[in-house]
């Protein structure tokens, strides 16, 4: 089964570029949404309030989600205790997504991975290509804050993430995508087409 990982900052099109693969017929896994879901993992609670406190707890029992990131995110030291705890997790759900994909017979998955740094130390050291969406700056923010982020958040976001430099050094295919949606759709579906039918 092909992998395909979809990497890009925020606001940069990504979530575009993946759902026209899914839209082609490819299983498709997203892992802020398999983040978001091991949050609900008793276990993972656990780690997660002896570690930063029962205040990231809400009355529902469930994870405030800015609670924590207000925590998590104040420090690289901080921020290192929550993947320790997380990314294990999150592997794990990755991997049995994958198994049953693969024994449904599915041929290829679109793998969406907004926290991406290589190849070597993320879940793409398994991709079989890594596609790029890139765009400037300014059109990214803009994008982000019309969909609904704060201003000064995109932008301590986008300065935690590695450049479009860095990922063009590690993505087999790149489109830029400073047009509309479906100029990048177009792009993408010009990409799968070549792709799949190639020897």
């Amino acid at each position: 089964m092909k992998k395909i990982f979809v990497v890009g900052g925020m606001g940069a099109g990504k979530s575009t570029a993946a759902r026209v693969l899914a839209e082609q017929g490819l299983k498709s896994i997203d892992l802020d949404l398999v983040g978001h879901d091991i949050l609900k993992w008793d276990t993972v609670k656990e780690d997660l309030v002896e570690t930063f406190g029962p205040d990231i707890i809400g009355e529902d029992g469930e994870v405030i989600r800015r609670a924590l990131a207000a925590k998590a995110f104040v420090s690289p030291a901080e921020t290192r205790k929550l993947n320790r705890i997380t990314m294990p997790r999150i592997e794990e759900a990755y991997t049995d997504l994958l198994s049953t994909y693969e024994a449904e017979g599915a041929e290829a998955v679109v793998v969406e991975c907004s926290v991406f740094k290589n190849r070597d130390m993320s879940l793409a050291y398994s991709a079989d290509v890594v596609l790029a969406v890139l765009a400037p700056l300014d059109k990214r923010i803009e994008r982000a804050v019309a969909s609904g982020f704060d201003e000064a958040d995109v932008r301590y976001r986008i300065a935690r993430q590695i450049t479009d430099a860095d990922r063009m050094e590690v993505s087999d295919v790149v489109f830029n995508n400073d047009g509309t949606p479906d100029e990048l759709r177009n792009k993408v579906l010009t990409w799968w087409n070549s792709y799949t039918t190639q020897d």
